[in-house]
């Protein structure tokens, strides 16, 4: 894994796919939570280090440009922390192994395209 990657993938699920700390509204979806909120959210209400164009950058790269399988993997890995790790690659149809592997190729793609934005 590479650890940039990661870091900002912890952040990417907790800004955008952890519960709302607004009475549980949209899941941690940000439309849902700007309409909960009427339009006036705070966005350093939970913390968040990562900006907002990272986060959207990283939502829209993983939603429509990594392959499947890896989208799914890191899905996994990062939105889905009450899961084991054994049932983390199970759901991914995979083993250990290759899970590991799918989220590192995941890392380095991710990586490859926002160097790519930044360029």
């Amino acid at each position: 894994m590479i650890r940039r990657i990661d870091e900002l993938l912890k952040l990417w699920a907790e800004d955008l796919h952890s519960p709302s700390p607004i009475g549980g509204a949209g899941g941690g979806n940000m439309i849902a939570m700007l309409m909960a909120c009427k339009g006036e959210l705070i966005r350093g209400t939970r913390g968040s280090r990562v900006l907002l164009d990272e986060s959207a950058d990283i939502e829209l790269i993983v939603n429509k440009h990594l392959p499947a399988q890896l989208a799914k993997v890191v899905r996994e890995h990062y939105c889905n922390g009450e899961s084991l790790l054994s049932q983390k690659y199970t759901h991914c149809g995979c083993s250990r192994e290759t899970y590991y592997q799918r989220l590192h190729e995941a890392h380095v793609c991710i990586g490859g395209l926002l160097m790519g934005k930044a360029a």
